[in-house]
């Protein structure tokens, strides 16, 4: 079932947790949110010291067995699913029903590491899935209608996308035999007839790029972000839509090796729809006066940059596409934790009604400062150099009349999140800003953790390249 079974208890391990909550808290409440805390925490320490050990640094890498890629992403689960746990702790405190809150969110985890560990498009398909019906409960947890709207719009407007994945499914093992990522690789790069393989592996593409929220296929974000409880926005937007969509939309990308020209309309197809999502994205956040829905549309535009660069397909733009999706997660995780802190506050999400909240609340100010110049692509933070990357890939793979615009809409990012900014903590105090005080400091130890990460990860963005090389490029691309 998996790529490598040593990762089996990354999946296991949360499942096994989710299933033991209802019965153990069921007299302690409370005691829900700690024991997926711990079981979270557990988890990413042991994956970190995977990544991070001495003697993985003194190797540059070389010694990790496992696929890079997907060490990476669990990392990254598994960080995002504690940031979100830890502040729903007090977030969500003395509300109903927290044990299968967070039942959900580990099984969402398990379901997240079982795709990106899997080795064949069947299995991941049916892991998509079980995300997708744990993260529709998700959305409805605070009960409200909108809530329930923004679940719908949710199962239904992405059930096409099972359709066109089962459809390519089917003909992918009419035409070739075979779902392995291994065996279809080979099957592409040995240079047999595979124009029915592209083909079917070029309709699961486009089921998942239904599922990443890419333009035209972006109806049902904006309306699920906005109409889900605030830590379960932060979720979806972070980790679960970048890993039941836009990791496969890299895979496969990796498995057609577009920079060979062996299927060159996907690839053209593909960088269109990140073009037109970078552009879309960031004029509709322009024009937003509710913060998550600005923060979502802005979620759509970061996400273009992946798909363009996966379009693209070179070694360095894939490189490119891995980082940022990494860096996209991570700022995207603090905007949406730093909207709930406000939200808390102030009792608005109307950035008309959130100014001057700078005094306030200082510390979700400076916390938003350091994401939103990440999401912009300012130095040296880590958006920089995922950015600078797939700008670079672009123009030395001769697609200079992407890398321009791209470039340019870093600018349009820059605009719309200063305006954010100023409208809610530099704009003239209001009625709200005025009762208003900083978040529980409990609240705030995610957003400045993952905040201290932004910095770490652009300040020491050497040993991060080299990871990229040494794990993804040298094994999985060359």
């Amino acid at each position: 079932m998996t790529s490598d079974t040593g990762l089996l208890a990354y999946l296991l391990i949360p499942l096994f947790t989710a299933v033991l909550l209802p019965f153990v808290a069921r007299r302690r409440p409370g005691f829900s949110a700690s024991l997926a805390n711990v079981t979270l925490l557990a988890g990413l320490l042991n994956i970190g010291y995977a990544l991070l050990n001495p003697a993985s640094l003194a190797a540059s890498f070389a010694d990790i067995k496992e696929d890079g890629f997907s060490l990476l992403m669990i990392f990254l689960i598994y960080l995002v699913a504690l940031a979100v746990t830890f502040f729903s702790a007090w977030y969500l405190e003395g509300r109903p029903n927290r044990a299968a809150y967070y039942s959900l969110i580990l099984t969402s985890v398990s379901a997240m590491c079982g795709a990106v560990t899997t080795g064949d498009f069947f299995t991941l398909y049916i892991f998509v899935e079980a995300l997708a019906l744990t993260c529709a409960a998700l959305i409805t947890a605070d009960d409200s209608a909108a809530g329930l709207e923004g679940a719908l719009k949710y199962f239904l407007l992405t059930w096409p996308a099972s359709l066109l994945i089962l459809f390519g499914i089917a003909f992918l093992l009419l035409t070739a035999g075979t779902l392995s990522f291994e065996n279809l690789k080979a099957i592409i790069a040995s240079g047999r007839p595979a124009g029915a393989v592209v083909f079917a592996v070029s309709l699961i593409l486009l089921g998942f790029l239904v599922k990443s929220g890419v333009v035209p296929f972006h109806a049902w974000l904006p309306d699920a972000y906005q109409g889900a409880c605030a830590p379960v926005s932060a979720y979806l937007a972070a980790v679960v839509t970048n890993i039941s969509g836009v990791y496969a939309v890299i895979r496969i990308a990796m498995l057609l090796r577009l920079f060979e020209i062996k299927s060159y309309h996907t690839s053209g197809l593909l960088m269109f729809a990140g073009m037109l999502s970078i552009m879309v994205g960031a004029l509709a956040a322009l024009r937003q006066k509710e913060f998550k829905r600005m923060l979502a549309f802005s979620s759509i535009s970061q996400t273009g940059y992946i798909a363009l660069a996966a379009g693209l397909g070179t070694p360095l733009a894939i490189l490119g596409a891995v980082f940022h999706l990494v860096n996209h997660a991570v700022f995207n995780t603090v905007l949406f934790l730093n909207s709930a802190g406000l939200e808390k506050a102030a009792g608005a999400g109307d950035m008309r009604r959130l100014g001057g909240m700078e005094h306030a609340m200082p510390w979700t100010s400076w916390t938003s400062i350091i994401a939103l110049m990440s999401a912009a692509g300012i130095p040296p933070l880590a958006g920089f150099w995922s950015k600078l990357i797939i700008i670079l890939a672009l123009w030395d793979g001769g697609a200079k009349v992407y890398a321009v615009p791209a470039l340019l809409f870093s600018l349009v990012t820059l605009a719309y999140l200063l305006a954010m900014q100023k409208k809610i903590f530099f704009g003239k105090a209001t009625e709200a800003s005025a009762a208003s005080r900083e978040a529980r400091p409990a609240l705030l130890v995610p957003v400045a953790a993952l905040s201290v990460l932004i910095i770490a990860l652009g300040a020491f963005f050497p040993y991060v390249f080299s990871y990229l090389l040494e794990t993804i490029a040298a094994r999985i691309l060359l």
